[in-house]
């Protein structure tokens, strides 16, 4: 698969683009008001209640539901402001805060991430508001107000800028003469018992476990029968050390610096069988399988919650090679996807796998170097391919290796996957044509040696050229011919149709070369199970049991208004 056009990941572009006159007025306004700003008193107070959003969005009011509170990044404490833009919304939060009549009172609150504004409205004199074009660390923004002779309260504001990526605050601060609105308000409260705890993924010693945030909490502790097993700073965890085959109950309690709530409902959840159970929902009978980026090279970047439900298999893209031969880690780049957290990623999996979807874990890629051509490198690769499953909940792997392998020890690695994980393990691959050309290329080899946990090969039908069909002629790329005759090699040369799936770029600049249109996909669908809508080649039988079809990437298919997802993925449901 291809990372980008040119590297894996581009530059952000950190210049401003221009956003109209509106921007210039406020930035005018933000410079006419520097010299009110002053030190405040000895007796001056912070009249913001919950100025550091500890006790959730208490006494905020976020637009259109853009406002949540996270744990990363804080300026100080456990909690910060995250406020996303969309649409024709701003993400505008803001309080009403008590103030006295003829008084200057200085606004500040520290940002970071997306464009940022902080101002006040109803002061009774000059309204101000400051701002910043985004920040990669937090920024301090500062102002002052005076107010009129009749204003008993203010309105302060934070607001992002449309089409900009989500902004955070922390530390807002109205301070000047107490108002009488109690400072900075009262202190956390005891949270809720947190709601719709509920088992995910199991193997035979973890239980997955996901629940509703809590708002004020700023942490959670995870007990098993009784006893506490875990904590976390987010919505889900895994709890481990269990016995195989083996029923428990599990509850969940939300903390902060009140205290602890009560423990939440209980869910039971049984251990898996050794040597059975699947990490995850089972794979339909006809699939469709994306890419989703791990990084930024263009195309639409995405939450884990934005794919589609048209994709039955989403490929995480990808891991990355470590010092030890043969094994892998993942790193979710949080920076690269506009501030995307790992919680809100772990959190994500299992919401799609709440869904009856499969989340996996991609290897290689076009600049993905990982080398399996010993036994103590096929081992390396099983366990930290398992031991990411078991971090992450992944359901399984994707071999997209398109710098070559070797058959005998990459069909070692998955065979030792496969034990450790069950019989659930979801394992695609994605060869490029010339691997599977002939069932003596290692591509196809291991496809053959491990048909029997094989879930299904979407070899890529693009930046190709001309390759030979089964029947011996030669087919140039970006044709039905060119997808029937191909994949009719595979199902030819031993692979069961349901381990058979067409994978095509979603978009002209997903790839090189290539790129079909959606008819084109739906049409060699339709000729490998129905013989029907073929062009000048017909295979000889019908492959009604056909998996379906993949593409690169979910993130190219969003950017071009999911015309790829929306075309084929109601087509695959309806094979026979």
């Amino acid at each position: 698969m291809q990372r980008s056009a040119g590297s894996r990941r581009r530059r952000r572009n950190t210049s401003r683009p221009f956003l109209g006159g509106a921007m210039a007025v406020i930035a005018a306004g933000a410079l006419t008001v520097t010299g009110l700003v002053s030190t405040a008193q000895a007796a001056d107070v912070n009249n913001a209640k919950n100025a550091g959003f500890e006790s959730g969005l208490a006494n905020w009011s976020c637009s259109a539901g853009s406002g949540a509170t996270v744990s990363t990044p804080v300026r100080s404490g456990t909690s910060a402001l995250k406020a996303t833009p969309a649409g024709q919304d701003h993400a505008k939060c803001t309080q009403t805060v008590a103030v006295k009549p003829n008084s200057t009172y200085a606004l500040s609150s520290w940002v970071q991430g997306g464009y940022a504004y902080l101002g006040v409205t109803g002061s009774g004199t000059t309204d101000v508001s400051t701002w910043t074009p985004g920040s990669t660390t937090w920024t301090k923004l500062s102002t002052s107000f005076k107010t009129g002779a009749n204003t008993t309260s203010v309105t302060v504001y934070t607001h992002g800028w449309y089409g900009q990526s989500a902004y955070f605050a922390d530390d807002v601060e109205v301070t000047g003469p107490d108002g009488g609105g109690g400072g900075d308000g009262p202190g956390p409260v005891i949270p809720a018992a947190p709601a719709g705890l509920t088992a995910g993924a199991t193997t035979t010693s973890s239980v997955a476990l996901s629940w509703n945030a809590v708002s004020g909490a700023t942490g959670y502790k995870v007990y098993r029968d009784g006893v506490q097993a875990t904590t976390s700073t987010g919505t889900s965890a895994t709890v481990t050390g269990l016995a195989a085959d083996t029923a428990y109950q599990f509850t969940v309690s939300a903390t902060n610096a009140a205290g602890e709530s009560v423990k939440s409902t209980a869910v039971s959840a049984r251990t898996a069988k050794p040597g059975s159970g699947g990490p995850g929902p089972s794979v339909p009978k006809h699939a469709v399988t994306g890419y989703w980026q791990n990084f930024n090279n263009g195309a639409a970047v995405q939450k884990l919650t934005d794919v589609p439900a048209d994709y039955d298999i989403i490929a995480v893209s990808f891991a990355d090679a470590t010092p030890t031969q043969g094994a892998v880690t993942f790193k979710l780049d949080s920076a690269g996807l506009g501030g995307y957290t790992d919680a809100q990623f772990r959190a994500d999996i299992k919401t799609k796998q709440a869904q009856g979807k499969n989340v996996i874990i991609s290897i290689g890629g076009e600049l993905g170097t990982v080398r399996i051509d010993n036994d103590a490198s096929a081992t390396a690769f099983a366990n930290s391919v398992y031991a990411l499953m078991q971090d992450y909940g992944f359901n399984g792997v994707d071999i997209d290796l398109e710098n070559g392998l070797n058959a005998t020890y990459m069909t070692k690695a998955l065979r030792q996957l496969s034990a450790k994980a069950g019989s659930g393990l979801v394992i695609t691959m994605a060869p490029q044509t010339i691997d599977m050309q002939s069932t003596s290329g290692e591509y196809f080899k291991t496809a053959l040696n491990i048909k029997d946990i094989l879930t299904v090969v979407n070899m890529q039908y693009y930046n190709s050229g001309s390759m030979l069909g089964c029947d011996g002629k030669v087919y140039s790329q970006g044709s039905v011919d060119f997808l029937t005759a191909l994949a009719c090699i595979q199902l030819e040369g031993g692979l069961d149709p349901s381990q058979v799936g067409i994978g095509v770029p979603a978009s002209t600049r997903g790839a090189g070369s290539g790129y079909v249109t959606p008819s084109i996909v739906n049409a060699a669908l339709d000729c490998l199970t129905k013989g029907t809508n073929c062009g000048s080649f017909k295979p000889s039988k019908t492959y009604p049991s056909l998996r379906g079809a993949m593409t690169w990437s979910t993130n190219w298919d969003a950017t071009a208004g999911f015309a790829w997802s929306k075309a084929v993925g109601p087509h695959v449901r309806s094979l026979p």
